[in-house]
């Protein structure tokens, strides 16, 4: 996937993600970005397995938790770490609209999974991606990212096998580009 910074994607829930671009640091690159979030929005429990990130809540009310413990919430001028293997999510816990800024490190795949992801929402119309593109998804880059709150049964066969199908019923065309996925060190 050939990206040009700055590079806005945007999904049917109300989140806009603006990437600015990449950034050299001694451990590597890190790709900044900027969100919006409408009032009550937000990505579900997830996990980044090779990546930290990073935000600075500009304006509004950032809702995050991380699993298993209490919510908590940050207003302007404070930064949230999540790092990386610990599940959390986040959301616009204020009325306005919520903007951050931060980056994600190192960047690997970041920008063509949430591109993905976001354009697989837009297909659904919902917060859940379309079916074939979220299992092409979560299976193909499971060593990179989770969604904890999937069941084990989900995770591991009908994803797995609704990828399967998507593969025998070429589905997955505008995937072709699509970069390896990443093991652990």
């Amino acid at each position: 996937m050939n990206i040009s910074y700055p590079h806005t994607i945007k999904n049917s829930i109300g989140e806009t993600l603006t990437f600015i671009g990449i950034e050299k640091t001694e451990t590597g690159e890190r790709v900044l970005a900027e969100n919006h979030v409408v009032p009550g929005v937000g990505p579900v429990m997830h996990t980044h397995w090779l990546q930290d990130e990073v935000f600075t809540v500009v304006s509004g009310r950032l809702g995050y938790e991380i699993l298993g413990e209490p919510k908590q919430y940050a207003e302007a001028g404070e930064t949230i770490v999540f790092r990386r293997g610990v599940p959390h999510r986040f959301w616009n816990d204020g009325q306005d609209i919520l903007h951050c800024k931060g980056y994600v490190e190192p960047a690997n795949s970041t920008v063509f999974f949430l591109s993905s992801l976001f354009a697989a929402q837009n297909k659904s119309g919902k917060a859940e991606p379309e079916k074939f593109d979220g299992a092409y998804l979560l299976t193909r880059y499971s060593s990179e990212f989770d969604v904890p709150g999937l069941p084990w049964f989900v995770k591991k066969i009908i994803l797995p096998l609704t990828y399967h199908i998507g593969r025998f019923l070429g589905k997955y065309p505008h995937f072709k580009d699509s970069p390896e996925p990443l093991k652990a060190k």
